[in-house]
């Protein structure tokens, strides 16, 4: 290995690679059986977990692109087992929420870029050149497509899919598949909760949910009523209509 800058405060795990060229500041965490590739920048602040793949050209920890950032100690925080491909920018947290956090299990494709704050859950996709602001919120096992923009302070429900090239301004509710322009409901994520060993009874329910939010041309307030009248109490109609509920932005509209 040739011309990598390690801070000796940095601490490194047990088994971990790091390539040539790569540069890891002082305030920084790795955990073991981590592989850093080369050329990639780690910076203070930045705390990565076990089992990790960081790939070329990579900066994590950058300093957040929001002018109300006053130089405040603030943190990346990334779990086990990510993908991190070339050239993702991941920036750390602001005096809003002090910390962006990674999950459990994701893969953030080449070229994305994740802005300070934001949360990605567990086991999602987050396809290439997809554009994230600040204070962003994905729900595990959510798969963003590639080249798509999300406007900050969007929350993108878990199970959801969204396509490529997509514009987010409002926030897209779990389980759905979201496509078009403006983004829509365009129905179920069946492919992704299908290979998730959702039961052909649990997505009947989630369609004939979704049937009476985006389909049958009620306001969002009587289509919820009638959902929690008419539908046996589960953990999944009990997620869509908290999601539904406590959305400040608004929720993608139905494609008729």
């Amino acid at each position: 290995m040739k011309n990598i800058i390690i801070d000796k405060k940095a601490i490194i795990g047990n088994n971990v690679t790091i390539g040539n060229f790569t540069t890891i500041e002082s305030d920084v965490v790795i955990g073991d059986n981590s592989w850093i590739s080369n050329n990639v920048t780690i910076l203070n602040g930045t705390r990565i977990g076990e089992g990790c793949h960081v790939h070329a050209g990579a900066v994590l920890g950058g300093t957040p692109q929001d002018l109300k950032y006053g130089g405040e100690c603030t943190f990346l925080e990334i779990g086990n087992s990510n993908i991190v491909r070339e050239f993702v920018t991941i920036n750390k947290g602001t005096s809003s929420k002090y910390k962006t956090i990674i999950g459990d299990g994701n893969l953030i494709m080449a070229n994305s870029h994740i802005g300070h704050d934001c949360f990605i859950g567990n086991n999602c996709v987050i396809g290439f050149n997809v554009g994230m602001a600040g204070e962003v919120n994905v729900g595990d096992w959510a798969n963003i497509s590639g080249l798509t923009a999300i406007h900050q302070f969007s929350i993108i429900g878990e199970h959801s899919m969204i396509s490529g090239m997509s514009r987010i301004v409002k926030d897209v509710p779990p389980y759905v598949l979201a496509s078009r322009e403006p983004l829509s409901y365009c129905g179920l994520n069946f492919t992704g909760l299908k290979r998730r060993g959702f039961p052909s009874d649990k997505i009947n329910e989630l369609k004939e949910i979704y049937r009476i939010i985006f389909q049958e041309k009620r306001n969002t307030s009587k289509a919820l009523n009638l959902i929690e009248e008419n539908f046996e109490q589960t953990i999944e109609r009990d997620i869509i209509i908290k999601f539904i509920k406590q959305s400040k932005r608004g929720i993608i509209k139905g494609f008729y």
